[in-house]
């Protein structure tokens, strides 16, 4: 019998073994929940009094003393006391733990000792942040979602476009309904132009006119002008394509005041216009001036007319998606203003510390920090902000160009028309004659 149980035994250690392996490589999620939380919460468990005392995250209590008579008596030897913290709880491909902090501490302290986290629960990554006074939530990551985006799945909405992957392995959205207007930062080749790409195919098939404005002659858009309803190729076209858009949303707050509401999406259907994204790649284009009076007036027109569109544009249905390589305050003040005004930020790698620091640097240091970590091997990585003011790492998912193409092609009969910047670059077009 002893033999038997023996093979058996062993037969069914190597059915667990295969079982397991196949688990991890095609249902990532399963394996986690079912063998990695188990075995990661016993080591976070295990491990955490003496990672706490190695990085300074345990105190030391003062020992009691007392008066016997004339004596002096001491208690028991000091003894390193560490943080309180909660059971670990599963997420979808990691674990959170939330610390009390001891009087004193700062959330500073925990971000020092990631690293040490890192190596002690054996996972991928540690990321620490403080939802409340007091107290900072470990999140823990078994692998690295960035890796391999694929691609997630999130609700299909009214201007809302699935673009990859989170860190934490839920899907990056963005929404435009939640966060009107966006700046993308990124050097070339870090992925920028794949996002547009990619925003532009998840956009096509709804019902919403997209603007295109490219002043590299429509090398990067143009691809995608069957889909536009407008594309200004130079900063004249698009100084007449704002200024016209501008007109467009005056228009669009009259409708609202004589129907007595505060946006158009309490218009009814029938009196709601359509609602516009103009999308700029390289906004320095816009702002840039070789000296002559000519040359500054245009740039000072982009910079006003983007402004008021991006102060008044979102209840209006007016939308900006606003992209560059170099994003800096040497751009000019205006720049500075616009960036206010736009409140989601996706930064890829980048060649310089100020244009990272304009993309992130108003909203989170830290996010600042890992931007420039970003390597050139990583493209599509950025770090995004989401709708509740926090960060987080992300990849967009990889979209080929002729499948962008393909795809802009394929609804290009649901571009809406805009006579408004119809007219005005005819008008351009007939002075130029």
């Amino acid at each position: 019998m002893g033999p038997i149980l023996l093979a058996l035994g062993l037969a069914v250690l190597a059915w667990v073994l295969v079982v397991g392996d196949l688990l991890r490589r095609h249902r990532p999620v399963w394996h986690w929940y079912v063998v990695g939380y188990p075995v990661t919460a016993c080591r976070v468990l295990a491990t955490w009094r003496k990672v706490a005392m190695l990085n300074d995250l345990a105190v030391s209590r003062r020992p009691p003393r007392g008066l016997l008579g004339d004596l002096v008596v001491k208690g028991d030897p000091l003894r390193p006391v560490a943080p309180r913290f909660s059971f670990p709880r599963a997420t979808r491909m990691g674990l959170t733990v939330t610390v009390r902090l001891h009087a004193g501490q700062t959330p500073a302290t925990y971000m020092k000792a990631a690293d040490a986290l890192v190596h002690a629960w054996k996972v991928h990554a540690v990321r620490v942040t403080s939802p409340e006074r007091g107290f900072v939530l470990l999140t823990a990551t078994d692998s690295d979602p960035l890796e391999r985006p694929g691609l997630a799945t999130a609700p299909a909405e009214l201007l809302s476009a699935l673009i990859g992957v989170l860190e934490s392995g839920g899907a990056w959205v963005m929404n435009l309904r939640l966060v009107p207007h966006w700046l993308i930062a990124g050097a070339t080749r870090s992925g920028k132009s794949t996002l547009l790409a990619r925003l532009i195919t998840q956009l096509s098939g709804q019902p919403v006119a997209l603007v295109g404005i490219d002043c590299k002659g429509g090398m990067e858009l143009g691809l995608f002008a069957e889909r536009l309803s407008a594309l200004a190729t130079c900063r004249r076209e698009a100084v007449a394509v704002l200024s016209a858009l501008v007109v467009d949303m005056q228009d669009r707050m009259s409708a609202c005041r004589s129907a007595g509401v505060r946006s158009i999406w309490e218009l009814p259907d029938k009196l709601r216009p359509v609602p516009v994204v103009v999308i700029v790649d390289e906004i320095a284009e816009l702002y840039l001036s070789d000296g002559t009076r000519e040359s500054k007036a245009e740039a000072e027109q982009c910079s006003t007319l983007l402004l008021r569109l991006a102060q008044l544009g979102a209840a209006l249905g007016l939308h900006l998606v606003v992209a560059g390589q170099r994003v800096g305050s040497d751009l000019g003040s205006g720049v500075t203003a616009l960036r206010a005004q736009l409140a989601g930020r996706i930064c890829h790698r980048v060649n310089d510390p100020g244009t990272a620091e304009m993309a992130l640097g108003d909203l989170n240091k830290d996010a600042v920090a890992v931007a420039q970590s970003i390597t050139a091997e990583e493209r599509g990585v950025a770090i995004c902000t989401g709708p509740d003011g926090g960060w987080s790492r992300a990849r967009s998912h990889l979209t080929p160009t002729e499948e962008a193409v393909s795809t802009a092609r394929k609804h290009a009969a649901m571009t809406p028309e805009l006579p408004v910047i119809s007219h005005a670059l005819a008008v351009l077009e007939g002075d130029d004659k």
